[in-house]
């Protein structure tokens, strides 16, 4: 015996126009599911009441609980309009039947979900709801997408660090108490030379917070120094490439263009190296060593030492990743040592065009590499939207069942975006240009005349900036010392 909830309803005009009975309709429906041999739970009766909505009717949504409750495991109505005139309202229904294994019978149309007919109604219900459902974040994304190009920011959560954005606002306004930090922390990175990491201890060291009161991280410093709010843009979907755009905003901008745009070069620099430790001011050659042996990066270290009144000194120092894994035999390197290689390595340059062009040539074959993986991955998009489209046809065929056309759409989607996700992480090699060939001889010439000039922080920038790798080895002289000895530099100016 299938628990049965009858619902019916029709409202004063209805039944006055169209002469619709609630006493006929009830009828009809009684004798229906006694033939069925059907358990009548409940009769379910709103009347007088417009259908346009589920929202305003009280018995509608006793039925919805009951369903909730699993006390009524059939629906039955006369006509689909007595339990909606609303798409979207019947959508919603549909999906709640099915959640609840709950069986839905209109007599009127036939509809039955315990025969073929009847499921596949319920199956073009659940295409027209996944279409809606798409329709509704596409039409939001639209909204969104308006509302920025006319120069508001969202503030989906919470406005950008510096400014304040309250309910009823339609822009934001500078925040100055907060904007003299934002000030600050681009003055550090920019002028100051400091890390990401360096910047969050020294704002956390003096206890200011970050916008939703917690501590400050080298993640949320980059995500400062990227945020094109503070010279005044306002920018839309940040991690979709198709989507995202920038345009001039409403709002006071913060700082100066010629400052963010120099934050955004030395953030491209920093972006190419993942530091196993954020180097220390004096080891300003972390992230670019390598070793000239197995190839693998040089990581930083310190050796302690003690002098004459037991105080400890700390030297620094660099060691190959890989001897720490045991799998290269490479002695470490003192950061004098490789000072002193570095000098000697950029004195013995002499044919600066020639090492352009090497460089250039290297520089092709990337992007040929990086082309051809590109045109690889487009193709594997290509091949999984086809598949898409193959099991979309199989389930309007009956040959899928619901679950399990679900099941391969979302396969599909997360494949889909890891090969996105592939797209975006290969770099755009622009080629090199003799313009570019140029900028490099004269950065390596005013590099060798004035590095020893240079403080540690301006060094380290000028590493961030212009060096891509340095080719490394200890070349021991007996059992203990050796002389550091760079085989190769590898200069960029991109």
């Amino acid at each position: 015996m299938l628990e049965t909830g009858i619902y019916v309803r029709v409202s004063t005009e209805e039944q006055a126009k169209e002469g619709f009975s609630i006493r006929a309709q009830e009828q009809k429906l009684k004798d229906y599911a006694r033939i069925k041999d059907w358990s009548i739970h409940k009769i379910y009766i709103d009347e007088g009441i417009s259908g346009k909505n589920i929202t305003d009717r009280p018995q509608i949504n006793e039925l919805i609980k009951d369903i909730k409750k699993g006390l009524v495991k059939n629906v039955l109505i006369f006509k689909i309009d007595r339990l909606t005139r609303s798409t979207a309202d019947l959508i919603y229904l549909i999906n709640l039947f099915n959640e609840y294994n709950c069986a839905f019978n209109s007599l009127c149309e036939s509809i039955d979900t315990q025969t073929p007919s009847g499921r596949m109604f319920i199956k073009i219900i659940g295409i027209f709801a996944e279409f809606e459902r798409e329709n509704i974040v596409e039409r939001t994304k639209l909204g969104f997408e308006r509302k920025v190009k006319e120069g508001y920011s969202l503030c989906t959560r919470t406005a950008s660090y510096g400014y304040n954005k309250y309910i009823g606002d339609k822009i934001q306004k500078i925040n100055e108490k907060e904007a003299v930090i934002v000030r600050e922390v681009f003055d550090m990175f920019v002028n100051q030379g400091m890390a990401f990491l360096d910047i969050a201890k020294n704002l956390n060291g003096r206890h200011i917070p970050t916008k939703e009161n917690a501590v400050w991280t080298a993640r949320s410093i980059r995500n400062m120094l990227t945020n094109c709010n503070y010279i005044g843009k306002v920018r839309y979907a940040t991690k979709d490439e198709e989507r995202n755009f920038e345009v001039q905003g409403n709002h006071e901008p913060i700082i100066s263009n010629e400052l963010y745009e120099e934050a955004q070069e030395l953030i491209s620099k920093v972006s190419k190296k993942s530091y196993t430790k954020h180097p220390k001011e004096e080891n300003y050659f972390s992230g670019v060593l390598y070793c000239a042996k197995c190839g693998a990066r040089l990581v930083t270290h310190n050796d302690v030492y003690k002098n004459k009144n037991g105080d400890k000194i700390y030297k620094g120092g660099y060691r190959c990743s890989n001897y720490i894994r045991k799998t290269c035999h490479s002695s470490n390197i003192s950061h004098k040592n490789a000072e002193s290689a570095f000098i000697a390595h950029i004195e013995q340059i002499e044919d600066f065009s020639a090492m352009a062009e090497i460089q250039l040539e290297e520089s092709r074959k990337s992007k040929d590499t990086n082309s051809k993986l590109i045109e690889k991955l487009n193709n594997q998009l290509k091949n999984l939207e086809n598949k898409e489209k193959e099991i979309l046809s199989s389930y309007v065929d009956n040959k899928l069942k619901f679950d399990r056309y679900i099941q391969l759409k979302d396969y599909i989607e997360a494949e889909k975006c890891k090969i996105n996700e592939q797209l975006t992480e290969i770099p755009v090699i622009e080629e090199d240009t003799e313009e570019m060939i140029i900028r490099k001889e004269d950065i390596i010439k005013s590099l060798k005349e004035n590095w020893t000039f240079l403080t540690n922080a301006e060094k380290r920038l000028f590493l961030l900036k212009f060096v891509d790798k340095i080719m490394i080895v200890n070349e021991l002289q007996n059992s203990r010392k050796g002389i550091a000895k760079i085989t190769d530099i590898k200069f960029h100016t991109d």
